[in-house]
C-alpha cells in the first residue's frame, strides 16, 4: 500500500469449537478519523477456523460501499500470508497449489476468491497481532465469534 493514509481499520477473527465444528467470525469495522465503528458477526454449524478467518475479512470488507484504504488487522496467519503470498500463485495455477509435486484444489476456494474480488477493490495494508495477548479489539472479535456459535453448541 502507498503512503496513503489508512481511512479504515478493520480488525477480525474467526473462531471454531473443534475443528472442524461449529464455528464463529466476527468483526469490527472502525473509521479513525469519525469515531464511527460497526461490528458484526456470525456462524456456521460445521466449519474450520481457517474458514471463519477468511469469512471475517470477506464480511467486513463487504461492508464498504467504495474503493477504501484499509488496515486489515487479525492474528490469521493464514489470511495475511494468503493474500500477499499465496493468491497470486494459486491465480497464476488456477486456483490450486502445489502439494507433493501436483497441483491439488485450494481449501476455501470460495472465499479466498471473494477475498481476492475485495482486495483487487480496496488497497489493503495486512497487519498480524498474536491472538490471545491483550490486543483490545482482537480480543473484542475473538469474544464476538464465539459467543456467535456459543447456540450452536445448544442444539447439538
Amino acid at each position: 500500500m502507498a503512503d496513503d493514509a489508512v481511512e479504515v481499520v478493520l480488525f477480525t477473527d474467526g473462531a471454531c469449537s473443534g475443528n472442524p465444528g461449529p464455528g464463529g467470525w466476527a468483526y469490527i469495522l472502525r473509521h479513525p478519523g469519525s469515531g464511527k465503528e460497526s461490528r458484526d458477526s456470525g456462524n456456521e454449524p460445521v466449519s474450520t477456523n481457517n474458514r471463519m478467518e477468511l469469512t471475517a475479512a470477506v464480511r467486513g470488507l463487504s461492508k464498504l460501499k467504495r474503493p477504501t484504504r484499509v488496515e486489515l488487522v487479525t492474528d490469521s496467519v493464514y489470511v495475511g500470508t494468503g493474500i500477499s503470498d499465496w493468491l497470486p500463485k494459486w491465480k497464476l495455477q488456477g486456483w490450486k497449489r502445489k502439494d507433493g509435486g501436483k497441483l491439488v484444489p485450494i481449501k476455501n476456494e470460495d472465499l479466498w476468491r471473494e477475498l481476492d474480488r475485495l482486495v483487487t477493490e480496496h488497497s489493503i495494508r495486512f497487519t498480524h497481532v498474536a491472538g490471545h495477548a491483550g490486543h483490545a479489539e482482537n480480543e473484542a472479535c475473538d469474544k464476538m465469534a464465539v459467543a456467535a456459535y456459543q447456540p450452536l453448541l445448544k442444539k447439538g
